[in-house]
């Protein structure tokens, strides 16, 4: 495609590209975004660098894609739901993202895109790796497609003490979801399973369930599906959960890694 209004980059082949010549912190114009729209939709996951965005800002960004979604768990700033926080020091025993998912696809319409901002990164480390769904299902052989699609998987999240203190928003969320998923605005076919929160292949006995999603799990760490982004300051990442999954490297211990999340509400898989 061509972009009159903004400059795209390509990471890979497969998935990524990083915009410039645009300020989020702006009043948008409908043919900007439209355009970044377009790119989201045919990089799956777009990078912008030296944003400087308020929360108001992060969050009118959000509501440029959909109506806000609210993590089951997740603490948040300024009384606001909304805002997740992503923040990993010193003092954390854990990272967020640290396998392989698709944020919160327990829920029974998980969230259509992400958009992370990060004020505060280590000096190397931190990096977040992406992967690209569509040619996860394309790589399959025919035979394997044909199976997968007549499949359905039960999603769980479990997050009791994940959090630390921090109460809960809602009850822990789980649903069923086809293992073969068409994308609502693209129609293209995408692998959704993911070992974040599918927890088994239903129709199957437990080991052919468990063999067939370790088989899916392996699949999802082929590089050739991969975009590996390197945080800076003040960068900003926008992915769709439906068509792609991510992992959060924690290769920076004891250093910071902080900012914060919008998500946005999606439809029901099918």
């Amino acid at each position: 495609m061509q972009y009159q209004y903004i400059n795209v980059e390509p990471l890979t082949a497969s998935i990524g590209a990083v915009i410039s010549g645009v300020n989020l912190g702006e009043d948008l114009s409908e043919p900007v975004m439209t355009e970044i729209h377009a790119a989201w939709l045919e990089h799956l996951v777009i990078f912008f660098r030296e944003q400087h965005l308020s929360e108001q800002q992060h969050i009118a960004l959000g509501q440029e894609f959909g109506e806000l979604h609210i993590h089951p768990a997740a603490p948040y700033r300024h009384e606001n739901p909304a805002l997740m926080v992503v923040h990993t020091d010193a003092d954390s025993h854990r990272n967020n993202g640290e396998v392989w998912h698709s944020d919160v696809s327990a829920d029974e319409k998980p969230p259509k895109a992400s958009i992370l901002y990060l004020q505060t990164v280590p000096e190397t480390g931190g990096d977040t790796i992406w992967a690209n769904m569509y040619a996860a299902y394309e790589a399959l052989s025919g035979p394997i497609q044909e199976l997968l699609g007549s499949l359905s998987a039960r999603h769980e999240a479990d997050y009791s003490g994940f959090y630390g203190e921090h109460k809960p928003q809602r009850k822990n969320p789980h649903a069923e979801h086809p293992v073969i998923r068409t994308h609502p605005e693209t129609g293209r076919k995408a692998l959704f399973v993911n070992q974040g929160f599918t927890k088994r292949i239903l129709g199957l006995s437990r080991d052919e369930s468990s063999a067939l999603l370790q088989f899916l799990f392996q699949h999802v760490k082929d590089p050739t599906f991969h975009c590996r982004f390197r945080w800076q300051e003040d960068s900003l990442a926008i992915w769709d959960n439906r068509c792609t999954q991510h992992l959060a490297v924690w290769d920076y211990f004891p250093n910071t890694r902080s900012g914060t999340r919008v998500t946005i509400q999606g439809d029901r898989p099918f």
